[in-house]
């Protein structure tokens, strides 16, 4: 994971631009220490490069989470790769996510409200999948700043105050980091001591990935659009 992380950062060096991630302080816990946040298996996000040690061995699952800054100017983007053939569940997990994503995308535009997406992203996922969207993380706003209002929940709120943004209408002009996160078994995470990586709860396989999108007078763009077809699987 450290030469991954190098060289997330030599690429974007290399394009006038710098990690937004690197040394990003939230509160009880140390400036982040990598480049890009990079989550094996059961680290569904916020993984470190230093945090897992190992080689990546078939049946490992990597999400890479990468922050862009760029003439003052944020991208927040992510994918989930496999090494090696992956298992039946491991595909289903892996298609489940990137279905989630397409499907909430297509209800965001104007005048419908971000419970929009949460109703499309957990049925299917849930209901028609049989896996567990993680509760208590979701996307959010961006621009200038990497993280803003609102918050997008991936889930419905089991209560009214549980997610106050759920009514926010989607109006041109208003861009939205999204980005589903699935386990295998559990839908709660847990925080390694260590202060970054979230783990899921009962240890089992777990993807992320994530689109910026602009919504417009027509519908949506998708400003990430193109990672769909990267090679996700790493057969070699």
């Amino acid at each position: 994971l450290p030469h991954i992380d190098a060289f997330v950062n030599e690429v974007l060096r290399g394009q006038g631009a710098s990690s937004c991630f690197h040394r990003y302080r939230v509160p009880n816990a140390p400036p982040f220490p990598s480049y890009a946040c990079l989550s094996v298996n059961e680290c569904v996000v916020h993984g470190t490069a230093g945090f897992y040690r190992e080689a990546m061995a078939p049946g490992d699952v990597l999400k890479i989470d990468i922050g862009v800054k760029l003439r003052g100017w944020i991208g927040d983007a992510a994918w989930t790769y496999v090494f090696g053939e992956p298992t039946d569940e491991v595909a289903r997990l892996c298609a489940c996510g990137k279905e989630s994503l397409r499907r909430g995308i297509e209800v965001l535009k104007p005048g419908n409200v971000l419970l929009d997406w949460a109703r499309v992203l957990q049925a299917y996922c849930e209901d028609e999948c049989g896996f567990k969207m993680i509760r208590g993380l979701g996307g959010h706003g961006y621009g200038r700043r990497l993280h803003t209002g609102p918050y997008v929940s991936n889930v419905l709120p089991r209560h009214p105050t549980e997610w106050p943004d759920a009514n926010t209408r989607l109006v041109p002009g208003m861009t939205l980091a999204l980005e589903p996160m699935i386990a295998v078994g559990s839908n709660r995470v847990v925080q390694h001591p260590s202060g970054w990586p979230l783990l899921v709860e009962d240890g089992s396989q777990s993807v992320h990935y994530e689109h910026d999108v602009l919504i417009t007078r027509e519908g949506n763009e998708v400003l990430t659009t193109g990672l769909e077809d990267i090679q996700d699987v790493i057969d070699r």
